[in-house]
């Protein structure tokens, strides 16, 4: 059989490794005089990295992550207080496991955004599915389904993910409406799937953006039962004018 027609073959049997790389493959294993076995192994593990880095790049177009900034540019000596150990343990998505949740909260300006990326980009690479969005974006999203089937359908974007980070809480009120779709989606996750969520606000100062007491209270309640919490007390970067200032 031809090399041409070979290639053909292992693609229609599902190899998804590319003809450059096979070619080289082969190339490889007849100037090494690699055994069949050799050669076979040789395969494999380049069939693995190709399902593996199209596996990762579909998670990742799900995630929404959006560009994610270097983790190495961020400047832990500019806020005046946080953890950097708890951050960096949390980067060992040991939380994942039992469906914690994470707060990060600090003012404005101070890097929220791109430490929940950074855990959002560190869950891809293990392996996980994730879904970022602002909470406004992601309450827009569920509010303009035109009916109940597919709002439980959209719901599942936010619900099903291994990690979903909901970035912003406290820059824009909720509605009535838009506080339900937020318990639902917090109370469906519940020690089951970990969420992340960045604010400026402190629990207490969450009823001024969350117009129900009652649904507020249960929030929290499930919200805060396993949770993180990651405080970063720092001027805001922007005001600094700062290069690489953080979101």
């Amino acid at each position: 059989m031809k090399e041409s027609d070979l290639f053909d073959t292992l693609r229609g049997l599902g190899v998804r490794a590319r003809r450059e790389a096979l070619i080289s493959l082969v190339s490889h294993a007849h100037q090494s005089r690699c055994s069949p076995t050799e050669t076979l192994e040789k395969l494999v593990e380049l069939e693995r990295r190709e399902r593996d880095a199209a596996n990762l790049a579909r998670r990742a177009k799900l995630a929404t992550l959006g560009s994610v900034k270097a983790l190495d540019r961020f400047d832990w000596n500019h806020p005046r207080s946080v953890d950097r150990a708890q951050y960096e343990a949390l980067l060992t998505m040991d939380f994942l496991r039992t469906g914690h949740n994470v707060l990060l909260r600090g003012p404005s300006g101070v890097g929220k955004t791109t430490l929940a990326q950074s855990l959002g980009q560190a869950a891809l690479e293990r392996g996980h599915t994730v879904r970022f969005a602002t909470l406004a974006s992601a309450l827009a999203d569920l509010l303009k389904q035109e009916s109940s089937p597919a709002l439980e359908r959209r719901l599942r974007r936010y619900v099903r993910p291994d990690l979903l980070v909901l970035d912003e809480l406290g820059y824009l009120p909720c509605t009535q409406q838009g506080s339900d779709l937020l318990f639902t989606i917090i109370s469906r996750r519940h020690e089951k799937r970990s969420t992340v969520i960045t604010t400026n606000l402190s629990y207490k100062q969450w009823s001024t953006i969350l117009p129900s007491p009652a649904c507020l209270i249960a929030l929290v309640d499930r919200f805060t039962q396993h949770c993180h919490v990651l405080d970063i007390d720092a001027d805001s970067w922007r005001q600094k004018g700062g290069r690489s200032a953080p979101r």
